[in-house]
């Protein structure tokens, strides 16, 4: 006999088309009854934390959520208290977030530096591949900094900032591939480690210090500016620091190119994401992203590509898996079972649509005269 709790849960999942008990991929296989309750009154803490601590299992963990966000149990099934607890945890998050406790360089990218190794293969890019012509994760990484550089129209020559440049794939690429003078800027240090050895040889200088460094602005301006994968963290307070810098740094007839996660609901926070995988995000509207850059930069161009976010995620957790397997001596159980909560729940979100984005923006400093005409190939087409 099922009590209230379960007999709510599984009345919603049975909405999803969801078996608890079933044989199905996106089916649901309960270990522990307590899961039920937890799911009920703590929200998405209560969902991954159970998944983590291995209450219960199912085969494809992304076919399960995008059913669970198609039928909208995110916002509906959870108790109000549940819900009440998540805003006022979002409320918390906005106001002090940027102040206490650890970053996203203590919690997500100085653990395991040969986990980020095996799963982002050798470009190094820890951001949405581009697969308009790809056939694999490689070559679709590759085809995303091509496509980049592109829409800046970097020439041979050309001084490029890249403001949080991650393990060094772009600026290597941007160096390499257009003759480019590359400033590379992470306030990780495991990332700049390897940014820097990636990168030798090459016209690329890695300085591990936070974009807002003194030292950053009194290196003048550049042709280029770009920024991949970090606007997400910069948080909503220091929005207009960034837009100022950003503008600072850009010369009067350059090209900036932001790519950065959106989103498309009244609320980014998400409970589980903040505690484990991307402490203090926030993740921007388009009205946020205009607001930075109002009365500073002229938006020449925005690309929705989130599409691409599902396939790139699940390359990268097919490559964790293999990973997880040959680690499984040093590598805590709880720990594999929370990268694949995440890489598999973010590739549901991408394949949905309607919570989650991600957008190229390419912005000018004083509108491009005649008016800017961006691309979406990746290369040139042949002649």
């Amino acid at each position: 006999m099922f009590n209230g709790t379960e007999s709510a849960v599984r009345r919603q999942f049975e909405a999803a088309d969801i078996r608890v008990g079933g044989n199905r991929p996106w089916d649901i296989t309960v270990h522990d009854r307590r899961f039920f309750r937890r799911l009920i009154y703590s929200g998405s803490i209560g969902a991954g934390e159970s998944y983590m601590d291995g209450w219960w299992d199912c085969p494809r963990i992304d076919q399960l959520a995008e059913r669970l966000l198609r039928a909208g149990f995110l916002d509906e099934g959870a108790h109000p208290i549940a819900r009440l607890v998540d805003a006022v945890r979002a409320s918390w998050h906005h106001l002090f977030g940027k102040r206490f406790g650890p970053g996203v360089a203590d919690m997500h990218y100085n653990q395991f530096p040969s986990l980020f190794e095996a799963m982002l293969g050798p470009t190094m890019n820890y951001s949405c591949a581009y697969w308009r012509a790809a056939s694999d994760l490689d070559g679709a990484q590759t085809d995303k900094m091509e496509l980049i550089c592109r829409k800046l129209e970097l020439q041979r020559g050309d001084r490029l900032i890249d403001i949080g440049c991650g393990w060094g794939g772009l600026a290597l690429h941007a160096a390499k591939q257009f003759g480019c003078d590359v400033v590379a800027v992470t306030n990780t240090s495991e990332q700049a480690q390897v940014a820097r050895e990636l990168c030798q040889g090459h016209s690329v200088t890695v300085h591990c210090c936070d974009y807002r460094d003194p030292k950053i602005l009194k290196m003048g301006t550049f042709d280029k500016v770009v920024s991949v994968g970090m606007f997400e963290h910069v948080g909503r307070r220091h929005y207009a620091r960034f837009g100022t810098i950003c503008e600072h740094l850009l010369s009067d007839s350059g090209l900036m190119l932001l790519q950065t996660f959106g989103r498309s609901v009244n609320t980014s926070y998400d409970a589980w994401t903040d505690r484990y995988i991307f402490p203090k995000s926030y993740l921007p509207t388009l009205c946020d992203i205009g607001r930075v850059f109002r009365s500073r930069l002229v938006v020449e161009d925005l690309h929705n590509f989130g599409a691409d976010y599902d396939r790139t995620l699940l390359a990268w957790h097919e490559r964790f898996e293999r990973w997880a397997q040959g680690h499984a001596d040093v590598c805590p159980e709880r720990f594999v079972r929370m990268w694949r909560y995440y890489l598999l729940t973010y590739a549901a979100c991408f394949r949905v649509r309607n919570r989650i984005q991600l957008w190229q923006i390419v912005l000018s400093k004083n509108g491009v005269p005649g008016g800017y005409r961006s691309i979406r190939e990746p290369r040139s087409s042949p002649s």
